[in-house]
């Protein structure tokens, strides 16, 4: 499995990296492969291709500002997410997000 994710929030400091590390500390100990896209006050890092995207089997947006860009993932899996969610609950998310996956492949 091949998730992306964009972490974003109002002032653009601790939450956006908080929330990335952890959605990716998270995928990676399911041995989910992971690009976390930040969108935090020095502006877009690790920034998401169309290449990254073509493969993804779901994309995670932190709700709580505007993602810049949102239109690159058109019809992918779309769990928007608030980012307090994700810095709190990833392993929860992840796991949810694959059991849903899991379950439309049966």
């Amino acid at each position: 499995m091949k998730f992306l994710a964009v972490t974003a929030c109002p002032s653009g400091v601790a939450h956006t990296y908080m929330a990335a590390e952890a959605i990716e500390n998270a995928a990676k100990a399911r041995g989910i492969e992971i690009k976390v896209e930040t969108q935090g006050s020095i502006g877009i890092e690790n920034e998401i291709t169309m290449n990254d995207v073509k493969d993804a089997d779901a994309v995670i947006l932190t709700k709580d500002i505007g993602i810049k860009g949102k239109e690159r993932f058109k019809g992918k899996l779309i769990v928007n997410v608030g980012i307090s969610d994700v810095v709190k609950n990833s392993d929860k998310l992840i796991d949810k997000i694959v059991a849903h996956l899991e379950s439309k492949q049966k």
